[in-house]
């Protein structure tokens, strides 16, 4: 399990990225690979490997699981029109639909708490890059988000 967050207050652009400053708990086996300041982060499609091929289950794995878990509080700043805004988990660049938070504040600056969690797939020796972005038509606030990638796969064998 990998864990990054970010403690300041931001304003995301639309069409722009959560920015993340904070490992806490970083992947240590390069599964999750990030550039503190950003907000993409790319996965490994890495399996294990079985020592006996006969009893193994490894080797019918086409691809790695990856549980990705986000959350973070989200408001209207100051000087926008309040309205609906939203953020959503993109893979490679696509945004993911089901993976879309809304929310409606009554006022700027009024913040609520949004988070999704979804599956992501990766081939077996391919890679796919993850974040979370503006989907707004508005510059959003973001205070607190954070991320944790985990690999159920994993869970037993590493």
């Amino acid at each position: 399990m990998a864990e990054y967050t970010n403690n300041t207050l931001q304003t995301v652009s639309p069409g722009e990225t959560v920015v993340f400053t904070l490992a806490p708990s970083p992947c240590e086996r390069g599964l999750v690979r990030w550039r503190s300041g950003t907000g993409n982060f790319l996965l490994s499609g890495w399996i294990p490997r079985c020592i006996n091929r006969n009893r193994c289950y490894c080797r019918r794995i086409n691809s790695a699981n990856y549980r990705v878990n986000f959350g973070a509080n989200i408001a209207v700043p100051t000087g926008e029109t309040v309205g609906e805004i939203s953020l959503a988990i993109t893979v490679d660049g696509a945004t993911v639909p089901a993976s879309t938070m809304i929310v409606t504040p009554a006022a700027v600056e009024e913040f609520f708490n949004v988070s999704r969690e979804i599956d992501v797939d990766v081939w077996n020796g391919c890679c796919e890059t993850v974040s979370v972005r503006n989907i707004s038509d508005i510059p959003i606030l973001v205070q607190n988000p954070n991320i944790i990638f985990g690999r159920p796969d994993l869970a037993v064998t590493y």
